[in-house]
């Protein structure tokens, strides 16, 4: 009897797994592949849903990057590595790894090796880009999305900022950070109004300093415009210093005389404000007294200069020469009388045969007086 019941229970067993695998090649569907206990997720990791697709990443150094370990986003898991391997250059290693389908980055998201904790496990953390950078981006990060070597990078490993700081504290420049406070004791020591004063005036020099920043733009490109020009002409520049040689020297031997003419400027200066400063009430008296006359002159105006052109033909103008005809000279005059004048008829001598008459009275009309003779003329007219 005791015997019986393990042959039994065994035969069950090889009839069950056999009725296994007969459903399973009459169902079509194949076994599934197991090459190692990594395959295996890990408790507690994330849910991929039913959709999840697989993005990789290029890391120059993966550190100790293991399959299965986590994805996050913002610090929570959407993923985990499916594998790491090395990349096509050889140099690089690629990281595969399943994230959930709803999780939706921008398609030059980020990639970064983390570390959970000091001596915890690593993780992919991915981010999304700056937000100028998002806005630009094109598309989303979807199945097959490759993320290059550009946009990954990993944080510091313990050994690393150990091994910084023990070359810090030995080799570095903290032996002399003690010697350098102690100095900084000795010159800072009892100064400290100064030093205050001191860093408050440094305040206001950087403060106006800022508030011309334009100002000094604009003078650093001056001066690179002029630098640029300069260099442009360097034989100019060099012929202009050449030349300016022999008047340096001669400058140089001139030296006591420039010296006694600048001295002698100081003391004429010196009298020229003493006259000025005695004499400023008299020069105010003057300029106040010509006024008149140049209020006259500029009353004058036109007038003046016409006189200045009849003073130089004075007593004959330029009309006069339309009078003269060979060496003769005919004058007319017209007199007229101002209104209200009494005319005097001129005397004549009356008639020896005739006396006068008022039918026969000499005309009162004036002749023309003959002009004296000139020595040398033929005649008169």
């Amino acid at each position: 009897m005791t015997t019986a019941r393990p042959a039994r229970r065994t035969g069950a067993a090889v009839a069950a797994g056999l009725a296994v695998v007969v459903a399973l090649a009459l169902g079509g569907c194949s076994m599934p592949s197991f090459s190692g206990i990594d395959q295996l997720p890990l408790p507690g990791g994330a849910d991929l849903g039913s959709h999840p697709y697989d993005v990789t990443a290029d890391f120059a150094d993966v550190l100790s990057l293991v399959p299965q370990a986590a994805v996050k986003v913002n610090d929570v898991a959407v993923g985990r590595v499916t594998k790491v391997s090395l990349a096509s250059d050889g140099w690089s290693a690629k990281v595969t790894m399943r994230i959930r389908g709803d999780v939706k980055l921008p398609a030059n998201s980020y990639a970064q090796l983390e570390q959970s904790s000091l001596l915890g496990e690593k993780f992919v953390q991915l981010s999304a880009p700056a937000k100028e950078a998002r806005e630009n981006a094109q598309g989303r990060l979807g199945p097959g999305a490759a993320i290059p070597l550009s946009r990954t990078n990993r944080n510091p490993e313990v050994e690393e900022v150990l091994g910084a700081l023990s070359m810090l504290l030995n080799g570095g420049g903290v032996n002399q950070l003690k010697t350098i406070t102690t100095e900084l004791n000795k010159a800072i020591g009892g100064r400290e109004p100064e030093v205050r004063s001191m860093l408050q005036r440094v305040n206001t020099l950087v403060t106006d300093l800022d508030g011309h920043r334009g100002d000094i733009t604009g003078a650093l490109d001056g001066v690179n415009r002029l630098s640029a020009t300069l260099a442009t002409r360097k034989e100019q520049v060099a012929t202009v210093l050449t030349g300016l040689s022999p008047g340096l020297k001669v400058l140089e031997d001139q030296r006591g005389s420039l010296l006694t003419m600048l001295k002698s400027l100081d003391t004429l200066s010196t009298v020229a404000v003493s006259t000025i400063n005695k004499s400023k009430d008299d020069m105010v008296a003057d300029l106040k007294a010509i006024a008149p006359i140049l209020k006259t002159l500029a009353d004058s105006g036109k007038d003046l200069p016409d006189s200045l052109q009849v003073l130089l033909t004075y007593p004959f103008t330029d009309e006069v020469l339309h009078g003269v005809k060979g060496d003769y000279l005919n004058v007319y005059l017209t007199v007229t009388a101002a209104p209200g004048t009494t005319l005097i008829p001129p005397l004549a001598a009356p008639s020896a045969s005739k006396p006068p008459s008022a039918k026969n009275a000499p005309s009162t009309t004036k002749a023309p007086l003959a002009l004296p003779s000139v020595a040398g003329s033929g005649g008169a007219s």
